[in-house]
């Protein structure tokens, strides 16, 4: 099937020092005791609820939250303000410079993923992006990103998803040696 011929291809690009990069600013937060802030919309959205849930029943005293699960919160800021600013106004009441904030978008021109990174930007909070095919604007503001070069959105997600589970695993041996 053609789609695993694609998948094994993307995979095979990934730029493991970038990745090990990543994995140092989420163990960096961690050991300052700051918060990871991580969100995206569908499919991505989905990703950071994924990670957010594996990594604080794997990581002991990690502190990371999907700002995307809050539906409450989303509704009324998409309703009152705008949906473009969903993540950035939750940013302005809880991130503080100690802090680790991490976007996700496939097309990475996600306009309320990019607010949110630009507020991170403007306050000195550390930003990462994971973006899919040519990167979009996302890959430009973020302090590092992850960037699979493919014009397939499904792929794009799932690599994303393993390159969390590879950080994940390997802070986890890092921390299980200290």
């Amino acid at each position: 099937m053609q789609y695993f011929n694609d998948l094994t291809d993307a995979i095979s690009k990934i730029d493991t020092d970038n990745l090990i990069s990543i994995k140092d600013s989420i163990l960096n937060c961690y050991k300052r005791k700051g918060i990871i802030y991580i969100f995206g919309n569908g499919g991505s959205g989905a990703t950071a609820s994924h990670v957010a849930g594996d990594y604080l029943k794997t990581i002991k005293g990690l502190r990371i939250v999907c700002l995307n699960d809050n539906t409450t919160v989303l509704s009324a800021i998409a309703n009152d303000i705008h949906y473009e600013e969903i993540f950035r106004e939750q940013l302005k009441n809880i991130v503080l410079e100690q802090d680790l904030v991490i976007g996700i978008s496939g097309s990475g021109n996600s306009k309320n993923i990019l607010n949110a990174i630009d507020y991170a930007n403007l306050v000195g909070v550390e930003t990462i992006g994971f973006c899919g095919f040519d990167g979009g604007d996302l890959k430009n503001i973020t302090a590092k990103n992850m960037h699979i070069q493919i014009n397939d959105m499904e792929i794009t997600e799932d690599v994303h998803l393993s390159c969390f589970h590879a950080i994940k695993r390997d802070i986890a041996k890092d921390l299980f040696r200290e």
